[in-house]
């Protein structure tokens, strides 16, 4: 049998304990939604991306930096995704929203 990862198996706990849940809240759904979407893959340089998707809407500040084993996080946010670089190359992109019905994350820190 398949194990779930941690933060999945986590958010479903969640969900499935809240007196509110429904099949609507689970998170399993929201990621198989996501693996259908286009989002740029790990690995993949800034100017890749930025060829690939276009500009995007917003390119925040950078963070992190202080140490040399603190690597700066550059964040650009698109309409439906936000992609993470660690230098120049990709090291994760999230959906905003994987759904129309489904309410989006908090805004970034800026």
């Amino acid at each position: 049998m398949r194990q779930l990862p941690a933060a999945i198996l986590a958010a479903v706990l969640f969900a499935a304990a809240a007196p509110h849940a429904s099949a609507e809240t689970l998170l399993i759904e929201r990621v198989g939604e996501e693996a259908g979407m286009a989002l740029p893959a790990r690995g993949t340089r800034m100017a890749d991306v930025e060829r690939k998707f276009g500009a995007p809407v917003q390119r925040l500040d950078p963070r992190g930096g202080q140490k040399r084993q603190w690597p700066s996080i550059n964040r650009w946010t698109y309409s439906n995704f936000v992609v993470y670089f660690e230098k120049d190359r990709v090291i994760d992109a999230v959906a905003i929203r994987a759904g129309t019905n489904e309410v989006g994350p908090k805004p970034p820190i800026r």
